[in-house]
């Protein structure tokens, strides 16, 4: 009996493995192929013959190298500022005492609750007040910090014990100098997972790009896929090629930190 168990649980994983990675090797597959073949009905699964200069194709139709240094600066800019944000105010309230502190974590956690598009209006008309459209600013600003990733360091941050800090207080150290040289060390698994997960983040952004941009030299990549999109109709092959080379990066990031990212999602924090 336990045997047929494990075998339907293998047969039901197998059959999830399949669904979840069936549309990015299509996206592949789509992209070595032809408008025709991509088009077809039924749908061509393999191509009769790959069309590598689909990615040629891709940055001769649109500015995609612009649109590539755009993400990276964005994202990049995006991380730095969430890690920093994320370590002042998670080390504040931990290992600080102010007044209103357990109001203050009672708001974050409501925070929490409130979907990110019940409030994107009401940054669109912030950033348009401020005259910041079609600049890195309006990309930059709305992101540079984040509640979820200031809770997530929050409750790592409670399995150090205190009496490091007070240890380092004792020794004449400020609380910058604890926190660059003993809490960063200490907290790099989690560090790490959350800049992966920022970054990522960052670059698969579509939505408020779109709203907050209108010209291809602030546009980043998933939304110059929109450039192969003509009034006769979209070049399928081109989007999905072009979509290929926007997945790679995260890909190569992801296969290089994987065992970082478990690490700081697993660990809880370290007891002292």
């Amino acid at each position: 009996m336990k045997r047929v168990v494990n075998l339907i649980c293998y047969l039901f994983l197998a059959i999830m493995a399949i669904i979840t990675v069936f549309p990015f090797i299509y996206m592949i597959l789509g992209g070595l192929m032809t408008r025709t073949e991509v088009t077809s009905i039924p749908p061509t699964i393999i191509p009769s013959h790959l069309q590598f200069g689909n990615f040629a194709e891709v940055f001769e139709k649109a500015p995609f190298v612009r649109y590539f240094i755009n993400t990276v600066f964005v994202s990049a800019v995006t991380t730095f500022a969430t890690l920093v944000t994320a370590v002042l105010a998670s080390f504040a309230l931990t290992s600080l005492e102010f007044k209103f502190k357990k109001v203050v974590i009672a708001i974050m956690v409501a925070l929490l609750m409130v979907p990110y598009e019940s409030i994107i209006f009401t940054n669109f008309n912030t950033i348009a007040q401020l005259g910041l459209l079609n600049t890195y600013g309006a990309l930059i600003i709305p992101f540079l910090t984040s509640i979820f990733y200031i809770y997530y360091l929050n409750s790592y941050l409670n399995g150090i014990s205190l009496s490091y800090y007070k240890a380092a207080k004792i020794d004449g150290a400020s609380d910058l100098e604890y926190i660059r040289k003993i809490l960063l060390p200490m907290i790099k698994p989690a560090l790490t997972t959350v800049g992966i997960l920022t970054f990522i983040a960052s670059w698969n952004s579509f939505l408020w790009p779109l709203l907050v941009t209108n010209d291809k030299d602030h546009r980043l990549l998933n939304n110059g896929l929109s450039a192969f999109t003509t009034e006769s109709g979209s070049d399928v092959h081109l989007q999905l090629a072009a979509a290929t080379l926007t997945v790679i990066p995260i890909l190569i990031i992801y296969f290089v930190f994987r065992k970082e990212i478990i690490r700081g999602v697993a660990k809880n924090g370290i007891k002292g």
